[in-house]
């Protein structure tokens, strides 16, 4: 079969890695000049390793993605160092990301709520029956089983800063994902997430697949004879299959012979944009080599969260640079998409400065702004009813997107998982 897969992200690599094994033709369309998708990053001339364009770690439990990696030979480049997570509290960070850490955590006090909130969280871990809880959303379990105190204290704010204005109507089960797989434990590639996408491509090419870089797909229609027509960059190429990875409105865009309903449930689909600046600093932030700082977004901060990315990779692999993250997930249009990269950076001077106050414009060396219009998919109540199939009703095409790995939340260990399960039923039907 000649198949063609759009997209270079994680999961469109992985299912051309398999369809090639299989014996099949894979051609990789990819809009941009790098692979990685949203996990791709950039490297500055006196760096030795990359540095993801939006935050990305590995948990210990992402066995996709893992797995892949034991695969393809290269599980003594994964890094498991360990960071320190904190959590604001009335002023000051405290660490919350052990049992012991999260006992000694203030912001509960000690009596009832934290019991509550243990036992919660025990519930959710050790449940695996996720179903009913798509019926309610966070908000009203978290308010019945662990409290107004404690939601308000612990969840609303990760709720409020992952969804904004769906905050209320994100289900229960999204949030049982999270608290269920996740571990403290955080893991990198050796080179960074980048230096793993350009080594996984380099293994697709020496096994047959065909890159096509700066390649636009712009339609996707069926063939009068049979088959699908791709117009990449003007011009018209014929496949047996295709695979898009895109996100459900560009699918929607460049297949509009879908049957209407399909697109309507497309378009249907609510999302997160994501705004991330990134800047080099000369100095360590803070003394206390915190990774990752949450914020609630009633502190008044103007980020969600502060990433000190050299306090999880070594600063050394950064020429001295100390990497310093300052992101937020927001609805498309919200000012910060329209910001320039100082006029943004001045916004989040003050929120920097409220975790140094010694923090000035002359510590930084370097700033760069990523913005994406797709980051984060919103799960509505009884959202399993209306994720897309990943075969599409158009004969031969196929699609597989974060939207679609519900009720896990995205990242690249689930890419992993649906374009390689997307791959398995396009290998089934080419054997039909």
């Amino acid at each position: 079969m000649k198949i063609a897969i759009i997209g270079a992200g994680f999961g469109g690599m992985a299912a051309a890695y398999d369809l090639r094994r299989a014996g099949h033709e894979v051609t990789v369309y990819e809009a941009a000049a790098e692979v990685g998708g949203l996990a791709a990053g950039f490297k500055q001339p006196h760096w030795d390793w990359s540095v993801e364009k939006f935050y990305h770690h590995w948990f210990a439990s992402d066995k996709h993605m893992l797995g892949l990696i034991e695969e393809l030979g290269w599980s003594d480049q994964m890094l498991f160092p360990r960071p320190y997570t904190v959590m604001y509290h009335d002023g000051r960070f405290y660490p919350f990301d052990s049992i012991l850490a999260a006992l000694l955590y203030p912001g509960l006090g000690w009596g009832l709520d934290k019991i509550r909130f243990g036992l919660v969280g025990l519930y959710l871990r050790l449940s695996s029956n996720w179903q009913p809880l798509e019926r309610s959303t966070v908000d009203a379990w978290m308010r019945k089983w662990a409290g107004n105190r404690v939601y308000e204290r612990m969840w609303l704010p990760l709720v409020q800063g992952k969804f904004g204005p769906y905050a209320k109507d994100v289900n229960m089960a999204w949030l049982w994902a999270r608290l269920h797989a996740r571990t403290t434990r955080l893991g990198t590639f050796q080179g960074g997430f980048q230096g793993f996408a350009d080594r996984f491509a380099d293994r697709l090419a020496e096994m047959g697949v065909r890159f096509e870089m700066n390649a636009r797909v712009e339609r996707i229609a069926a063939a009068a004879g049979g088959g699908l027509t791709l117009t990449v960059n003007g011009a018209q190429h014929a496949f047996d299959q295709a695979l898009a990875t895109t996100s459900p409105g560009l699918l929607a865009k460049l297949a509009p012979e879908l049957p209407d309903d399909y697109l309507r449930g497309l378009l249907d689909l609510q999302s997160m944009g994501a705004v991330v600046m990134t800047l080099a600093l000369d100095r360590q932030l803070s003394n206390e080599g915190y990774y990752w700082y949450n914020i609630p977004k009633s502190a008044g901060f103007p980020f969600l969260a502060l990433v000190e990315h050299t306090n999880f990779v070594p600063v050394e692999h950064f020429g001295g640079d100390h990497i310093l993250y300052c992101g937020d997930y927001l609805e498309i249009g919200h000012e910060y998409f329209a910001l320039s990269d100082e006029e943004l950076l001045q916004r989040f001077i003050p929120g920097i400065q409220r975790v140094n106050p010694d923090f000035n414009r002359e510590w930084v060396k370097d700033i760069w702004v990523h913005k994406t219009n797709y980051a984060q998919p919103v799960p509505l109540v009884n959202h399993s009813a209306n994720i897309p199939d990943i075969r599409t009703p158009l004969p031969g095409l196929y699609f597989a997107s974060m939207s679609q790995v519900y009720p896990w939340d995205r990242g690249t260990n689930f890419a992993v998982e649906i374009g390689r399960k997307a791959a398995g039923m396009m290998r089934a039907a080419a054997q039909r």
